[in-house]
């Protein structure tokens, strides 16, 4: 080439000795293209550094510039979580910034995961953020497994070997209740998230671990087990009410359920916060509209989303090391406690 002039698609067709159409089916990945030509389209690309979108890009790179964000859920709970939405623009945010491409992967059964499992064998993305990370969840060892970068929202254990990104979960936990005891309650509840997840877990040992260190004594039957909605919230404000009518605060693993205890409490004719006091996790956009207005654990969920973003491009690009990141929380005091 000569001058300014950028190559085209004609350019390269005249260089492989091939059709215009040939060229945009090997830039395509189409099948229809005999193996000598497809390895000469290429060689014109390589020579002539013709680069007309990211896919053209990723085959001369071997990247495709595309990432895909992967969330084992329903569409159902994907839309009444608020913890979603913020995490996706948190990563679309910073990819925002970058020429990458985000795509947006539910995996609800068997049949999803085959086919996500058949992307990333063909390399269709550079790399994957995984959210909603179980403990026995085969995905991320899956990933691994296929040499695809990977960066979780949260980790599996204490243990974990792949990148993450976390929010302080049990200095958060344990924060709320020092705060409860500190005003003076003595039997605070707690509602636990899903314990096939180190999330639920950790908030869980902070609960017991703010007891401890006030030298008073976490009482397992002022424990229930949640799974993160606001169905799970109500049920187990139930259950709690039914073994221990006498508890004076309850703390929920997220919002969501604390937004279903506040209506069970109102239902059994429970006032919150002078008979029951109540604190959530996250500090999402309904903590601010429950009657009353929520105490609660806020965590930077668009920074989680972020940074996983950010710490993945750096892997795929720039060939960086893992990284583990937990990011701080804050108690944000409302009327409810």
């Amino acid at each position: 080439m000569t001058g300014n002039r950028q190559p085209t698609i004609k350019t390269v067709a005249a260089r492989a000795g091939v059709g215009r159409t040939t060229v945009s089916r090997v830039i395509n990945g189409s099948d229809l293209v005999s193996a000598d030509a497809r390895a000469r389209v290429l060689a014109a690309i390589k020579e002539l550094n013709y680069v007309p979108n990211s896919v053209a890009r990723g085959l001369v790179t071997s990247r495709t510039d595309a990432v895909a964000l992967v969330i084992p859920e329903s569409e159902s709970r994907l839309g009444a979580e608020p913890f979603f939405a913020a995490l996706i623009r948190g990563v679309s945010g910073a990819l925002a910034e970058t020429r990458t491409q985000l795509q947006l992967t539910l995996v609800r059964d068997q049949f999803e995961r085959d086919q996500l499992a058949a992307s990333v064998a063909t390399r269709r993305v550079d790399g994957v953020l995984l959210v909603s990370v179980h403990t026995h969840d085969r995905l991320p060892g899956m990933l691994e497994e296929m040499g695809l970068p990977t960066v979780l929202a949260g980790r599996r254990d204490a243990g974990e070997q792949l990148s993450y990104v976390d929010s302080d979960n049990s200095g958060g936990a344990a924060a709320a209740v020092r705060y409860l005891l500190a005003r003076g309650r003595r039997r605070i509840a707690t509602i636990t998230g899903s314990l096939d997840m180190d999330v639920g877990r950790s908030r869980l040992a902070g609960w017991r671990d703010a007891h401890r260190e006030a030298g008073a004594r976490a009482d397992g039957a002022l424990a229930e087990t949640g799974d993160f909605t606001e169905e799970g919230g109500v049920r187990a404000m139930r259950s709690l009410l039914e073994r221990a009518p006498d508890l004076d605060a309850v703390f929920a693993a997220s919002d969501l359920m604390a937004v279903g205890a506040l209506a069970e409490l109102r239902r059994q004719g429970r006032r919150v916060p002078d008979d029951v006091a109540v604190v959530g996790f996250e500090d999402s956009v309904l903590a601010r509209h429950t009657a009353p207005p929520l105490t609660t654990v806020r965590q930077p969920v668009e920074e989680v989303g972020r940074t996983m973003a950010r710490i993945l491009l750096d892997i795929t690009q720039n060939g960086a090391d893992r990284r583990q990141v937990t990011l701080p929380t804050e108690l944000v005091v409302r009327e409810s406690s």
